[in-house]
């Protein structure tokens, strides 16, 4: 356990601007001086969060559930703990080599020199955290800035408010406030943070914020790491079995009740298969979900105004003449007391409705039918790049087809979500489903400046030759430069 704050004194709460200045001053001054963390200190801030989310679990797992107005704590130990603790333990194992330079060849022209890649650490990390996974998404960049050897200030969710006050209360007692800061508040300080001179600012959010803040990092030519979302298809070949497809659409649909920026935003089935997908995804939702009110395992709508957007999405839908078919074993009522809502499936809406160009962010799956591959591949590439794309296929050909003809920040074969679990794979957006890459080495690497190094020996092999230039420069040209 690292150094920690005095509880009475804490300084991570609602900070003002003047706060906020004063806080990223301090740390700026405090990475530009002194050698940066070494290999036991940075794991010590590793052993710290990983102590702060399981030291805390039924606090953490309180504070969720009540910011949901009822989140599954299953949910929330699958998607954000195990994530989070996989991540820790990932680290654990490889940030020394992580952390060693790199040999470079100099080739033949620059011998008998050596070239070396370095890894410091950017110096300090702005961190904007959503709502929706308001542990994983906050403290897995955490962790790569800090692993990385980087001070970080972080902004949670004002929609979570109870998981960010517990946020700001822990990092106060396992960190020294000049390595972790947390600013709890609204979308105004939200913009004050952006405008901060960060020497790297990771966001995780929308496309239209997004915007936003790159616009103020651009401010300060803060580089930036986006972590967006946008409409991810699920293509299911004509040959893949639909009850296997239903089951882990299902799964990766309804998993937080939608609210996940790599559930599968709409489907492609093939037009003759339609009605049967749809009867099977009827069949597993009444297996995984045979009511959803009084449900412990169904999550609720982070609010009541998302849960009128999605309200407001389904009736455009249907008043524009789109078949709405709503998925409710138990034939529940879902009125003003409840921010659950029931799957509804949308047959072939429209690609003017708001449903089908927004991201969805919630239990409304449409099902877009194709009759050629062909005209699959083509609609996703219409559109602008996902940051998922999952197709359901079990030849080889087709896989490789549609991974090389489409465009998306990751891609499971077969299931949802996963591609985003495997900590050794790269994971982030493309295009305006976002920019830069991060989990396991690539977390390290984002938040690490990479210092090409040439060591010339004391043989100087005189390749920058010095004029007058002589025959030994024309024969060095002929050989280099034909």
């Amino acid at each position: 356990m690292l150094d920690t704050a005095n509880e009475d004194q804490n300084p991570n709460t609602d900070a003002n601007p003047e706060e906020l200045e004063r806080a990223f001053w301090a740390m700026h001054q405090a990475s530009r001086q002194g050698p940066a963390p070494g290999f036991e200190r940075r794991m010590g801030h590793v052993q710290a969060i990983e102590h702060m989310l399981m030291k805390h679990k039924k606090d953490w797992l309180a504070a969720v559930s009540s910011d949901f107005d009822g989140r599954s704590e299953h949910e929330t130990l699958l998607t954000e703990f195990l994530v989070v603790m996989n991540a820790v333990k990932h680290t654990r194992k490889h940030l020394r080599d992580w952390m060693r330079a790199r040999r470079r060849n100099p080739g033949l022209l620059f011998q008998p020199g050596r070239a070396r890649v370095f890894y410091q650490p950017l110096g300090v990390i702005g961190i904007i955290g959503p709502w929706n996974y308001p542990i994983q998404l906050t403290l897995l960049p955490l962790l790569g800035a800090l692993s990385a050897g980087n001070r970080v200030m972080l902004k949670p969710s004002e929609f979570t408010p109870k998981t960010s006050a517990l946020l700001a209360d822990l990092v106060s007692k396992y960190f020294n406030p000049q390595e972790v800061f947390v600013s709890t508040g609204g979308a105004e300080l939200a913009a004050n943070f952006s405008r901060l001179p960060f020497d790297h600012l990771f966001f995780t959010s929308s496309t239209s914020i997004g915007q936003k803040v790159m616009a103020a990092a651009a401010q300060n030519l803060t580089p930036v790491t986006l972590e967006l979302g946008g409409k991810s298809p699920a293509i299911i070949h004509e040959q893949f079995n639909l009850d296997t497809a239903a089951e882990r659409i299902v799964r990766g649909k309804l998993i937080n009740s939608g609210q996940t920026c790599i559930a599968p935003d709409y489907v492609m089935v093939p037009q003759r298969h339609q009605e049967a997908f749809v009867q099977a995804i009827q069949a597993q939702v009444a297996k995984m979900y045979p009511s959803y009110v009084n449900n412990p395992d169904y999550t609720s709508i982070i609010s009541q105004r998302h849960r009128d957007r999605l309200e407001r999405l389904v009736t455009d839908a249907r008043e524009a003449g789109t078949e709405v078919i709503e998925v409710n074993p138990s034939g529940e009522a879902f009125d003003g007391n409840t921010r659950k809502l029931p799957l509804r499936l949308l047959i072939n809406p429209s690609d003017d409705l708001e449903v089908m160009r927004d991201e969805i962010f919630g239990p409304v799956l449409p099902i877009k039918t194709y009759d050629q591959l062909d005209d699959a591949i083509r609609y996703v590439n219409d559109h602008p790049r996902p940051l998922a794309l999952y197709l359901f296929s079990d030849n080889d050909k087709v896989q490789e087809r549609v991974l090389e003809q489409t465009v998306s920040g990751g891609v499971t074969i077969n299931d949802t979500l996963l591609h985003c679990a495997v900590e050794d794979l790269p994971f982030g957006g493309v295009g305006p489903s976002g920019m830069g890459r991060y989990h396991g080495e690539d977390s390290f690497k984002v938040f690490s400046h990479e210092k090409g190094v040439y060591f010339q020996t004391k043989v100087n092999g005189g390749v920058l030759a010095s004029p007058p230039f002589g025959g030994a420069v024309e024969a060095l040209l002929k050989i280099f430069v034909r």
